[in-house]
């Protein structure tokens, strides 16, 4: 969620999806409405839904939006994570330029402290900050949405009452894909060393009103207007050595992962996180000429 500039400051950094989501081979399932074929996906930074329009529909998607519970981070002492959730349009397809996202997000710095703030970006500019405070447990409602060259942000803490709401004429805009997302941001330092963030454990985030918006129609994730994609989150990493002192020191692999429920017909779901240790198995020794196990 967050980059270093120069100076030390922390800014929201997002990728677009050709980094990201990778298409399972094979895999596919069916959601609740027919026609709508959900395409199973594995991503290395957003958990979620991305919808892009059936060739039936003939239109672009002029509107995203959704709602959601702001999630409590769970924090750990020296480790720096973080998690962003948000809808937007754009930056799903190959190739894509840009991508139009509002949200919220959660940081844990290093010293195990939480910190939640709102932004959006306009990519390819830069990401802005918002003064709109955003604590866990309150319910956020966020949209989306382009006409011509201008695009419209807008969220709202349902909780709270504050909202924010502003109108950006852009170069570049890409409407061609919607998305309900739940990301591991990247991190830059100095602004040309860039990474993605261990992503924070979250718990779970509920989605609600997912809704997307191409012509005259607006439908849930599981409109038969749209083909769909679940994308399931996965970070793999090497934890070092875990075991009891004293105890032989083994490594361990990580497996982290946000894994979406099924779309509901009224755009309901739900991302999950989850992280699995496994401990990695050093080979044996070979057996050296004339040290055998037997009596000698």
């Amino acid at each position: 969620t967050f980059a270093r500039n120069g100076a030390g400051a922390l800014t929201a950094v997002f990728c677009l999806a050709a980094t990201a989501p990778v298409a399972a081979a094979g895999a596919s399932t069916t959601v609740s409405s027919p026609g709508a074929d959900t395409q199973a996906s594995v991503s290395a930074n957003w958990a979620g839904y991305a919808v892009v329009p059936a060739a039936s529909v003939g239109s672009a998607f002029s509107k995203v939006s959704g709602a959601w519970r702001e999630p409590r981070a769970t924090c750990s002492r020296g480790r720096e994570a973080s998690s962003a959730t948000w809808v937007g349009l754009g930056g799903y397809n190959e190739g894509s330029r840009a991508l139009e996202q509002v949200g919220t997000g959660a940081y844990c710095d290093r010293a195990g402290a939480a910190s939640y703030n709102s932004w959006y970006e306009l990519l390819p500019a830069a990401p802005v900050n918002l003064e709109l405070r955003i604590r866990p447990g309150d319910e956020v409602s966020a949209s989306v949405a382009v006409k011509g060259q201008e695009v419209t942000l807008r969220i709202r803490d349902l909780t709270t009452g504050g909202h924010f709401a502003t109108s950006k004429r852009v170069a570049i805009v890409d409407d061609s894909s919607a998305e309900w997302i739940v990301e591991a941001p990247t991190v830059c330092v100095n602004g040309n060393v860039c990474g993605i963030l261990p992503l924070t454990d979250f718990g779970q985030v509920s989605f609600s009103s997912a809704t997307a918006t191409a012509g005259s129609h607006t439908g849930p994730i599981a409109s038969p207007d749209w083909s769909a994609a679940e994308l399931e989150l996965q970070q793999r990493g090497f934890s070092g050595f875990g075991g009891r002192a004293g105890a032989r020191a083994q490594p361990t692999r990580t497996l982290t992962a946000a894994t979406p429920s099924s779309a509901g017909p009224d755009g309901a779901f739900s991302v999950s996180w989850r992280e699995q240790s496994t401990a990695i198995e050093a080979p044996s020794p070979p057996a050296l000429p004339g040290f055998g196990g037997g009596a000698s």
